[in-house]
């Protein structure tokens, strides 16, 4: 008897699925599969690209933190009067942002880490000449990796 109704429920459920199917134009599940697939080709895209940024302003932040990390162990060595391991710490505080900078486009953010990698350059090729730099000129660098990190 079960096996009656399950034959009699599986050619009913067939039958509306012809009828269902058949009343609808051909092309209309091909045009919803098409539909369906550039829906899905636009969000694995906008996945993509906003994964990407992500991570790339993930590397950025982490190099600042870095930068930030060097520049305050920069002022310490400068403030214990050891020129020549402060103008390293700048070195090494430029170094971890240039791999930010590179291969990044061109917006405003980048080009403020440029100028200060430039700033940053500029102070530690002071410190190794004997030049004295006051400790005004660190807290400003401090401040601009604050104001970077806080964009």
């Amino acid at each position: 008897m079960w096996k009656f109704i399950a034959v009699l429920v599986l050619v009913a459920v067939s039958f509306g699925l012809g009828f269902y199917f058949g009343q609808r134009p051909a092309g209309t599940l091909q045009e919803t599969a098409a539909d369906l697939q550039h829906s899905l080709k636009d969000t694995s895209r906008n996945i993509l690209d906003t994964t990407m940024g992500i991570e790339r302003d993930l590397r950025r932040r982490q190099g600042l933190i870095d930068a930030k990390s060097r520049v305050v162990q920069a002022k310490s060595e400068l403030f214990d009067k050891n020129f020549g391991e402060a103008a390293k710490q700048l070195g090494e505080a430029s170094e971890t942002l240039e791999p930010v900078v590179k291969g990044a486009k061109q917006d405003e953010t980048t080009l403020a880490l440029r100028t200060l990698i430039g700033t940053l350059r500029e102070t530690r090729l002071e410190l190794s000449m004997g030049k004295i730099v006051p400790l005004k000129r660190l807290d400003d660098i401090q401040l601009e990796v604050d104001r970077q990190l806080n964009k």
